[in-house]
């Protein structure tokens, strides 16, 4: 593997990985030689991807915490700490979606939806940037936008508002700690086949209308990340910084 690429002796931290897009840029990660820690609410879930990549070979532990809730998010971060736990890839990816017509939209909703996919990508990213900007050794942040981070769609304003939020929360993290040799990016995936869209993909007629609207004539796979997340998380990113990479088939290219 050219060094460009490797990641050996770095441990990565990506939220929301005990299924769907972030264990496969987990598993992605950890093929690069990152040592992997998965995050998120389901102990059970945790304990299954946790083995599912130690079965291959991987090193890899979990940190169980709500992205949402800072005292836990403080209290992780103080485990790594007296653990001697490192954090040098930060993936914020943990996400919600839900959807509804805005003038039907509770604000508890609202707020549900923006804390857990833009709120907790600053909370997080802080613990680790403090800690990066104190080694002295630089590090890497990749924040996981979306399509809605450049155009919206009816009925999910809150993603939409967060994701945007998303990008330009990412520029502000490179404008702050480029200086650190601090890398912060994101990548903005399109229609990905996860669980999260399970019912779009079972709809016929949203199928046919992701299918003829993306170049690629197909929905994204989970894997179909993991080159992004491998390369801006490695060397050779090195001066990249405040970009969002769009991993959508084309979609966004088009009319």
């Amino acid at each position: 593997m050219s060094k460009l690429f490797d990641l050996s002796g770095k441990t990565a931290l990506i939220t929301g990985s005990s299924g769907g897009l972030g264990l496969a840029m987990a598993r992605g990660l950890a093929e690069a030689g990152a040592a992997i820690m998965l995050n998120g609410r389901d102990a059970g879930r945790l304990a299954d991807a946790e083995r599912g990549l130690a079965a291959a070979g991987h090193a890899v532990s979990v940190s169980a915490f709500d992205v949402t809730d800072e005292a836990g998010i403080m209290a992780a971060f103080a485990g790594f700490d007296a653990a001697g736990t490192e954090i040098d890839i930060l993936v914020n990816n943990a996400g919600i979606q839900f959807r509804k017509p805005m003038l039907d939209l509770d604000v508890a909703d609202w707020r549900r939806v923006v804390e857990t996919n833009l709120t907790s990508a600053f909370l997080i990213g802080r613990e680790a940037a403090r800690r990066m900007v104190a080694r002295g050794m630089g590090g890497k942040i990749v924040n996981i936008g979306s399509l809605t981070s450049e155009v919206a769609r009816a009925t999910v304003a809150p993603y939409t508002a967060a994701k945007g939020g998303i990008k330009l929360l990412t520029r502000s993290m490179a404008a702050e700690w480029a200086k650190h040799d601090i890398q912060s990016n994101a990548i903005g995936p399109g229609y990905i086949i996860t669980e999260m869209n399970k019912a779009l993909v079972e709809d016929a007629a949203f199928d046919g209308w992701v299918r003829s609207r993306t170049p690629a004539a197909r929905w994204g796979t989970p894997e179909d990340l993991i080159g992004a997340v491998v390369f801006l998380a490695s060397p050779a990113a090195a001066y990249v910084n405040g970009q969002i990479l769009y991993v959508d088939g084309g979609m966004l290219a088009v009319l």
